[in-house]
């Protein structure tokens, strides 16, 4: 049973890889998506480019657990050898854009959901949501249909993390900082550089250290990334703009985050977004428990994926290596894709 179920993901998953499927724009495959349930007997639902499927014998008064991963890429990276739309089996490895983020994940769940859709007498209901925009945090994914499916309360959020299982997930906030000066010729002694009065927020950005250190993801980690000032050589510049990348964690909130730093700084200070905030577990949540009792290694994810949307307790897990992630000549191994099956059923026989 689960070597066929392995035969008809990577069939699958060659599908999505030779369908481009770039954020907001995966019309195609969820298209594809859509037929491919259909095609299998079960029943499926869209909205924009999001596809989701709930089990046979749904029973209202029992707990729901979702199963999700996106179907959205990011686009190929320059340095690709081989054309990433070609799906292609070598020395054991599927190549293609998206194979490993998050195709692998997401349809090692499919294949999941599959094996227990038409169970009866099951402890939880199952969902299973393949959605858009991930990869650019956009609200045309999760967000956009979270109303729609039946209560959630817990979830599996598929992304390749070589099937351990993050319990805690850094949010992310970017903060976009503006400094003003005033404008003057070089030449003279005018105006007020705004890159050097800039410099000293800078500078605390880069060695301010939030006292309270999260248990599982550690410290609030800051970091500068782009910079603008100046028009011209000669003229003084009157205004630097910098981009703040910060990565939250569950030790503080995104609000008190943003206000320890406004109280530190002299630029002004506006985020893009609170949306992408820091996750966790409780470790003795049944899905934690399931998972270490099949010996899977716990840990604390220092990157953001649609966990960050789910505003239930949710464990990050999947087939295939993060490192791989958005890299040229992307792949995931075949091998992988069985044993993300294999774990997933696992993990959910020990709660269902």
């Amino acid at each position: 049973m689960r070597e066929h179920l392995t035969f008809i993901g990577i069939d699958l998953l060659q599908q999505l890889v030779a369908t481009p499927s770039f954020s907001k724009e995966e019309d195609k495959t969820a298209g594809l998506l859509m037929g491919f349930f259909e095609h299998h007997g079960i029943k499926a639902f869209r909205k924009g480019n999001n596809v989701w499927a709930v089990n046979e014998h749904f029973d209202a008064s029992k707990p729901t657990l979702l199963l999700n991963s996106h179907h959205d890429t990011v686009k190929p990276n320059p340095a690709y050898t081989r054309d990433p739309f070609a799906p292609h089996i070598e020395d054991d490895k599927l190549f293609g854009l998206g194979s490993n983020d998050a195709g692998g994940p997401l349809v090692s769940l499919i294949m999941t959901f599959f094996y227990f859709s038409n169970r009866t007498n099951l402890n939880y209901n199952l969902v299973m949501a393949a959605t858009a925009e991930e990869e650019i945090s956009g609200t045309g994914g999760i967000e956009l249909i979270w109303n729609d499916l039946p209560t959630i309360d817990c979830a599996i959020v598929g992304e390749p993390t070589l099937t351990d299982i993050a319990i805690a997930e850094k949010g992310l906030m970017v903060l976009d900082c503006v400094t003003k000066g005033k404008a003057g010729h070089a030449a003279r002694e005018e105006g007020v550089n705004a890159i050097y009065a800039a410099l000293k927020d800078i500078e605390w950005f880069r060695t301010y250290s939030f006292p309270k250190e999260s248990e599982t993801l550690g410290k609030v980690k800051m970091s500068v990334t782009a910079i603008h000032a100046g028009q011209a050589h000669n003229q003084v510049p009157a205004e630097c703009k910098f981009t703040v990348d910060v990565r939250a964690t569950d030790a503080y909130s995104l609000e008190e985050i943003l206000e320890t730093v406004k109280q530190h700084v002299s630029c002004e200070v506006v985020p893009r977004s609170l949306r992408l905030r820091p996750s966790g577990i409780e470790q003795d949540h049944p899905l934690v428990v399931a998972g270490k009792s099949i010996g899977k290694k716990l840990y604390g994810s220092p990157t953001t994926s649609d966990q960050a949307l789910i505003p239930v307790p949710s464990i990050k897990m999947g087939p295939g290596d993060s490192a791989r992630s958005h890299s040229a000549d992307e792949f995931i191994y075949v091998y992988e894709i069985e044993a993300g099956i294999d774990s997933y059923i696992t993990l959910l026989e020990k709660i269902l």
